[in-house]
């Protein structure tokens, strides 16, 4: 299982095709380019177990790239390129990257801004960056067959920080062989059914964990991944129709996002091709999802883990829908809910979402944080809050750090997000706290309006419009008293969100 396989029984198949662009490359293509590189890896400097950074937006060049690190024997570290200068060269320090491929297009390479990074060679691709030298140029010249020293690298891939420093998750170097499959493309093939028939649409940023491991299941398999180079609602259905896309991977924003396209529009588009659509990084709210499956059919499988890997819940449509807002059963570990002191609850009780039996995990450099995920039993934990059911389905309330508690009474965001999203005028929404001199914290509702307008008079009557509509259908305690209103929510390339940045606004001494 890997593309240099797939490249020689089927070589003119396409590999990946760009969905904006219609650019593509084939699996021949694919096993040359990537080869290719990989020689350009060795003559930079980098040798077995070295770690080379990537920081390029969604182009038909990035998973050759992880290809040729890949078959390098390299750590690959894949790092946004929303981030900012201080953020890329943290990341560069901390992964020790010997290396580091960045594109022109990403805003902090444009002024050579991250060219001071003591011992990392810095290469552009894809257009000229000050004088930094051009990686294309050193790869232009090598041969396309495999290097003789090829052995299988690995991932180290650093969690989006929405909720502080990013953290690099350090995988094993598990095996030299590089045709040996990896935990997710058994997963894939064997759970999901993807094979060398399947279509792939990736929407999300390929830095990402999900979408840069599910795109590279796919080519281990030999099917398609068609690459968004950016997420757009309508895009995304032709894409659907154009190339019969089959399977996909989403986050919950994404199904806002189509869901909020005009009805005329959405009906303009045969979505009946795709038998899989694989949602996680979020929870999705229930009438959202509802829809999606009214709409697209019972298709929707949703998971919930981290990029740490170190458990994993599954649940499909059907299942679902006589298990409304669950994230599903434990494939990978063992689901537990926890107090504040690591002991197990009862069934139904919230608490701490633990996993046992599962894949241990360390943070790069950082072996206090690392022993903070764990219990005294040696559970671990990503530090997110639920319950489990009688049939040991888990239901997400919400992180733990973003916990309200207003006059002693613990409130959940994620529950009022959920229902906010539904109102016609809410494009996006946030719910975080602020202080309150007699409650201790107060809740406040961070709205992205479906039409922006600078305003105050309308945006007052949102805000009385959006308090009344929730006092409906939620407490006293839990409508927020407070809501604000922003063009755009500050949201990772991924759909998470920067809900950090948010609350810090509200407990700094300006606001």
């Amino acid at each position: 299982m890997h593309p240099s396989v797939h490249a020689v029984s089927t070589p003119d198949k396409p590999a990946i095709i760009m969905a904006r662009t219609g650019q593509q490359l084939s699996y021949a293509g694919l096993e040359a380019l990537s080869n290719r590189c990989a020689h350009g890896l060795r003559t930079i400097g980098l040798k077995r177990g070295d770690t080379v950074a990537i920081c390029l937006p969604n182009v038909i060049e990035f998973i050759p790239l992880v290809w040729a690190a890949h078959r390098a024997g390299l750590r690959y570290v894949c790092i946004s390129s929303r981030l900012t200068r201080d953020e890329l060269t943290y990341i560069l320090h901390d992964s020790a990257a010997r290396a580091l491929i960045i594109s022109p297009a990403v805003e902090t390479g444009r002024d050579n801004t991250v060219s001071d990074v003591p011992d990392t060679r810095i290469y552009t691709l894809g257009g000229p960056i000050s004088d930094l030298p051009d990686f294309e140029s050193v790869c232009a010249d090598q041969p396309a067959t495999p290097l003789p020293d090829q052995s299988a690298g690995t991932e180290m891939l650093y969690s989006s920080g929405t909720t502080g420093r990013p953290k690099g998750i350090a995988l094993p170097f598990e095996t030299d062989d590089i045709l040996q499959p990896d935990a997710l493309t058994m997963m894939a093939a064997g759970l999901f059914g993807i094979n060398d028939q399947s279509v792939y649409l990736s929407p999300a940023p390929l830095y990402h964990a999900a979408p840069l491991r599910w795109t590279m299941a796919v080519h281990r398999l030999g099917g398609t991944a068609i690459i968004m180079e950016s997420f757009d609602a309508e895009l995304a259905l032709a894409s659907i129709q154009k190339y019969r896309v089959t399977a996909g991977q989403f986050v919950p924003t994404h199904f806002v996002r189509m869901l909020k396209l005009p009805e005329e529009v959405r009906a303009a588009y045969d979505v009946t091709s795709i038998q899989l659509a694989i949602h996680a990084a979020a929870p999705c709210p229930v009438p959202v999802k509802e829809a999606m499956i009214e709409w697209w059919g019972p298709v929707l499988t949703e998971y919930y883990a981290g990029t740490e890997g170190n458990g994993l819940t599954m649940i499909s449509s059907a299942e679902w829908l006589t298990h409304k807002g669950s994230v599903g059963r434990s494939v990978l570990g063992q689901a537990r809910i926890c107090d504040e002191n690591g002991e197990e609850l009862p069934v139904g009780e919230v608490g701490q979402i633990y996993f046992s039996d599962g894949r241990a995990f360390a943070y790069h450099n950082d072996p206090d944080k690392t022993s903070e995920t764990m219990n005294r039993h040696g559970w671990t934990s990503l530090g997110d809050i639920g319950r489990l059911d009688e049939e040991g389905y888990l239901y997400l309330t919400d992180r733990k750090s973003f916990t309200i508690i207003s006059g002693g009474v613990n409130i959940y965001p994620q529950e009022i997000e959920n229902l906010l999203i539904q109102h016609p005028a809410v494009t996006d929404v946030a719910v975080v706290s602020a202080p309150c001199p007699e409650m201790g914290e107060q809740v406040v509702a961070v709205i992205q309006p479906a039409h922006w307008s600078d305003s105050e008079e309308i945006q007052s009557l949102l805000a009385e419009e959006l308090r009344q509509w929730t006092r409906a259908r939620l407490s006293g305690v839990k409508t927020p008293r407070r809501f604000d209103f922003m063009p755009q929510l500050p949201r990772h390339d991924t759909g998470k969100l920067y809900k950090r940045l948010l609350r810090d606004r509200y407990w700094s001494s300006s606001i």
